[in-house]
């Protein structure tokens, strides 16, 4: 089957001024264990980034702390010269320690140093959408972000980023950040059983902002639940695809950006996020969600 053919569910979504299909893909994947070092298989990963484009996506997440520098670097080998369609998205105000670690880097020369080293290994001279990550592993922290969003805005006016957004946020620093400059999306942890954002997705939407959820599908421990394995059995799909589908479905200004460094896998999320859910399954799904 040529790659083309597949039909990408969910339809499209503006950024800005950029038109994005709402199924993306998330490159984190892409490097070694750990998200550390290069992937196991080379070819593979160049493989699985042009299937991407190829199937239509024209949604890339990555960040320069992947690997670090190995997944840009990757991205800028497998699809340079980009094509005019495609937004790649990335993330700063963090850095890799040598125990792998991911400690906050949010100071002025850092972020700077982080928005120079993306536009190197991308080989960009403007980044389409940058996210402020804030938090830590753990999740959101209550800490202002004025001075980090500055810096970024910053950045902007000088030319070197073309939107901003914010992740691992709480609702009230996605308040602080827009009433700094505007913001196209919020990136956050969100799934079918954990949906602590189910407020702040209602709002974004009606500001037309988009909403990324990351762990999509659980993260590193995948969703398990008998609601999600009855739903899945009934429409003869996987659990992973009932859950990306969901997603979809969930509200228009969701975008998608499942990871994976398979070509097949990759197909196999498409395909499986296009399933139609009734007002049933949505009931209960809606029973996994974490109080």
């Amino acid at each position: 089957m040529n790659p083309t053919t597949l039909e990408l569910p969910g339809g499209t979504w503006t950024l800005g001024n950029h038109t994005v299909s709402r199924f993306g893909y998330g490159a984190m994947q892409l490097a070694g264990p750990w998200v550390v070092g290069p992937p196991k298989d080379h070819d593979a990963a160049i493989a699985v980034l042009r299937e991407a484009v190829g199937t239509g996506i024209t949604h890339i997440d990555t960040a320069e702390t992947y690997g670090p520098r190995v997944v840009n670097e990757l991205i800028r080998e497998a699809l340079h010269p980009y094509p005019a369609e495609l937004l790649i998205a990335t993330k700063v105000g963090g850095r890799r320690d040598p125990q792998g670690g991911w400690p906050a880097a949010r100071r002025p020369d850092e972020l700077r140093a982080q928005v120079d080293d993306n536009l190197e290994t991308l080989g960009l001279e403007v980044l389409p959408l940058v996210h402020l990550r804030l938090g830590d592993a753990n999740g959101p922290v209550s800490e202002p972000v004025a001075e980090a969003f500055d810096t970024l805005v910053d950045l902007q006016r000088q030319g070197l980023i073309r939107h901003l957004g914010v992740s691992n946020a709480t609702a009230e620093q996605v308040e602080e950040a827009q009433a700094i400059a505007p913001i196209v999306s919020v990136q956050n942890m969100y799934n079918l059983a954990n949906r602590g954002d189910d407020a702040l997705i209602d709002r974004l939407a009606s500001e037309g902002v988009a909403y990324i959820p990351f762990f999509p599908l659980g993260g590193f421990t995948p969703l398990q639940s008998d609601a999600l394995t009855a739903v899945a059995a009934r429409l003869d799909a996987s659990p992973m695809s009932v859950a990306l589908a969901w997603l979809l479905q969930r509200s228009p200004n969701i975008l998608l950006i499942p990871g994976t460094s398979s070509v097949a896998h990759l197909r196999e999320n498409v395909a499986g996020a296009s399933l139609a859910l009734t007002e049933l399954d949505l009931v209960e799904l809606d029973r996994i969600a974490v109080p």
